[in-house]
């Protein structure tokens, strides 16, 4: 399985920016799919997730800016993000969990915020 993640670039404080991640080919065992980011000299961190069944979970820094949602059928996941801020410059990875344990990762797209 490869996840094919796009969206990411340069935002001004305050601004916008989606991202979306694609799977190569239909899962039928998906737990959940998820974003993650790495910013330079931190450990990589959770930043929103998705199950099967539509539940969300966000860390606390982006919960209120970000959403993410999920197409099914398209097994692609989104993840909007508002109001950024500098703090949210990272590297951005997908991520797929199946029912088995084993994660996917994708490629990692940079969001960069800044004036």
């Amino acid at each position: 399985v490869q996840l094919q993640a796009s969206g990411g670039g340069l935002v001004q404080p305050g601004g916008s920016l989606s991202l979306s991640c694609a799977a190569s080919r239909r899962i039928s065992s998906i737990r959940d799919m998820g974003w993650y980011r790495q910013a330079p000299g931190k450990q990589r961190e959770m930043v929103a997730r998705i199950t099967n069944r539509g539940s969300t979970t966000y860390a606390d820094s982006v919960a209120n800016r970000f959403t993410i949602s999920r197409d099914v059928v398209k097994n692609t996941a989104y993840l909007q993000m508002h109001n950024l801020k500098s703090e949210d410059t990272a590297v951005y990875y997908c991520n797929l969990l199946m029912m088995s344990g084993v994660h996917y990762w994708g490629q990692g797209t940079q969001v960069t915020v800044s004036s």
